[in-house]
């Protein structure tokens, strides 16, 4: 069974909403453990709109499984996370203007800059992931720059409204994951992915964990946060 690393961005974006205290996205990656998720994942974005400084090194401090931070290839929060350590740097693509990660990271277009990001995590002793499209020229790229994972962007596959462009998009990402293992990169995948469209994806031996965040918050607001992990973990079961 796929792992499932939870995103809790959004508990943040709610706590920033206010400028307050709560609700705490510390106290959030704690129940979603306990709710039988592998890991957590937090995206710190260099104009800080949810998840803070402060809230990634209490993270460090607390999350005894997996620790996954979204970053752009940025020297100032390359220094951060050279500091805290988190158990793996996932690469992607930021702009100030867009609500939520548009697309993958262009490796073919900035490989001598993701090359360098990569060894000096390298060097840090922290493997590194990239957020790609399922795009064999991008899945080359991240093996010739050296990482370890990627993490394919499942964005249009989600936002498909017919079948036939959910089939087109679904065989995209399983070429993309062959592609992948066979060149010795382990697979993720995320974006956009809720109750409805993830199950199908399952089906992909390649991918070892999905990164969902927004529908299992949203979800929480309903059912509770415990009920909307262990739904999201029956799905992928």
């Amino acid at each position: 069974m796929a792992r499932l690393g939870v995103n809790i961005d959004h508990v943040a974006t709610l706590r920033q909403a206010r400028g307050g205290h709560e609700p705490n996205p510390v106290m959030a990656a704690s129940l979603v453990l306990l709710a039988g998720a592998d890991g957590i994942v937090v995206h710190l974005r260099e104009d800080r709109r949810h998840i803070q400084d402060r809230d990634l090194t209490i993270l460090r401090e607390t999350v005894q499984t997996h620790l996954n931070l979204e970053m752009a290839a940025e020297d100032s929060v390359a220094k951060i996370a050279l500091n805290v350590k988190p158990d793996l740097v996932t690469l992607v693509p930021e702009r100030r203007q867009e609500l939520t990660t548009e697309g993958g990271l262009g490796v073919t277009e900035h490989r001598d800059r993701i090359q360098a990001m990569v060894q000096i995590f390298h060097d840090g002793g922290i493997p590194v992931s990239l957020f790609i499209d399922p795009d064999v020229n991008q899945i080359r790229a991240a093996h010739k720059v050296q990482a370890d994972y990627v993490e394919l962007h499942t964005g249009r596959y989600a936002n498909t409204r017919r079948q036939k462009e959910e089939d087109a998009e679904f065989d995209a990402l399983v070429q993309a994951a062959r592609l992948a293992a066979k060149l010795g990169l382990r697979v993720s995948a995320g974006h956009g992915l809720n109750y409805r469209n993830a199950k199908r994806l399952t089906g992909i031996p390649e991918i070892e964990e999905f990164n969902i965040g927004h529908s299992i918050i949203a979800h929480a607001v309903f059912v509770g946060l415990e009920r909307a992990v262990r739904d999201m973990k029956n799905l992928l079961a």
